[in-house]
C-alpha cells in the first residue's frame, strides 16, 4: 500500500516560491549595503564598510524616530476610529445596515493609494475643503496649516488603513459568543459595563493583533507621507528614495533599508511578546 502524499503540500508551494524570491531580493539588498558608493554613475565599488558609519547623523535617527511615532498614531487612531464601525457591521440586526456598512468599509480599497493621498490634498490644503469651510463659518481668519504637517500626514494614513483595521476588527468581534455578554447582563450588568468588561477584554487579542499589522504596514507608507508631507515629514521608506532615486546611493539606499526592516521586525518582536504576555495574564483571570 503507497502512502500518499500530504495533501497541504500543494499549498505550500507558492508560500515557498514567494519566501524563496523575497530571500534572495534581501540577499541582493544586503550585498549592495557592503559596496562602495561612485558619485555620478550608477555603477558600485568594491567593499567599503562606510556605508554603515555614515548612519550615525542625527538625521536618521529623527527619521526613524518619526517613522515609528507616526505609524503608533496611525495604528492608534484608527483602531479607535475603526472598533465602533467594526462592532456595528458583525452586531447590526438588519442585513442592509450591514450590506451598507461593509460597502462604505472596503470601497477605499478599490481606490488607489495615489488617488486617495491627492484628494486628502485637496481636503487638506490651505484652501481645500476644511479651511474653507471653517472660513465660511467664521470659526477662523486665516487658513489652518494641515498639509506638509505630521497632523496632516497621520489624517491620510488612518484612512488608508481603516478598511484593513475593520477587517481584522469585525473578525475578532464575530468570535465573541454572545453567551458570555447575556451571562453578564443578567447578573446586572449594564450595556456599558458588559462593553467594557466582558467584549473588550475577549477581543483584545484582535485588538492587539490588528495594532501590530496597521503598525507594521504603516512603516513601509511611501506615497502618503511622500505627498502630504511634502518634504517636510519624512519616514524611512522617503529617505531611502532619496538616497536611490535622487541621489542614485544605492548603497546607503541599501543600508537604510535593512535598517527599516529590522526596525520593523524588531518592533513587531516586541509587540508579540507584550501581546503573549498580556493573552496570558487575560486567562488567568
Amino acid at each position: 500500500m503507497t502512502q500518499q502524499r500530504p495533501f497541504f503540500i500543494p499549498f505550500l508551494v507558492p508560500a515557498v516560491l514567494v519566501a524563496v524570491i523575497f530571500a534572495a531580493a534581501m540577499f541582493n539588498v544586503f550585498q549592495y549595503s557592503f559596496l562602495e558608493f561612485v558619485p555620478g554613475s550608477v555603477e558600485v565599488g568594491g567593499f567599503t564598510l562606510d556605508n554603515f558609519a555614515r548612519i550615525n547623523r542625527p538625521i536618521y535617527y529623527w527619521v526613524l524616530l518619526d517613522t515609528f511615532l507616526l505609524s503608533f498614531a496611525t495604528a492608534f487612531f484608527a483602531l479607535v476610529l475603526s472598533y465602533p464601525i467594526a462592532f456595528a457591521v458583525v452586531r447590526a440586526e438588519r442585513n442592509w445596515v450591514r450590506s451598507v456598512l461593509v460597502v462604505l468599509a472596503i470601497t477605499p480599497l478599490f481606490t488607489g493609494e495615489i488617488v486617495r493621498t491627492y484628494s486628502w490634498m485637496l481636503v487638506l490644503g490651505t484652501d481645500g475643503v476644511i479651511n474653507t469651510t471653517l472660513k465660511a463659518l467664521g470659526l477662523i481668519e486665516g487658513s489652518i496649516p494641515i498639509m506638509y504637517t505630521r497632523p496632516g500626514v497621520v489624517i491620510a494614513l488612518v484612512q488608508f488603513a481603516m478598511p484593513v483595521m475593520i477587517i481584522l476588527l469585525a473578525t475578532a468581534i464575530s468570535q465573541v459568543k454572545r453567551d458570555c455578554e447575556k451571562a453578564a447582563a443578567n447578573l446586572g450588568a449594564t450595556p456599558n459595563t458588559v462593553f467594557w468588561r466582558v467584549t473588550i477584554p475577549l477581543t483584545m487579542p484582535g485588538i492587539l493583533s490588528s495594532f501590530v499589522v496597521v503598525f507594521a504596514w504603516t512603516m513601509s507608507a511611501f506615497s502618503t507621507p511622500q505627498l502630504i508631507g511634502g518634504g517636510k515629514v519624512l519616514m524611512i521608506s522617503n529617505v531611502v528614495y532619496l538616497q536611490g532615486f535622487s541621489s542614485f546611493n544605492l548603497p546607503f539606499a541599501a543600508v537604510l533599508s535593512l535598517i527599516a526592516l529590522g526596525a520593523a521586525l524588531g518592533s513587531l518582536g516586541l509587540m508579540k511578546l507584550a501581546t503573549a504576555r498580556f493573552e496570558r495574564k487575560l486567562a488567568t483571570v
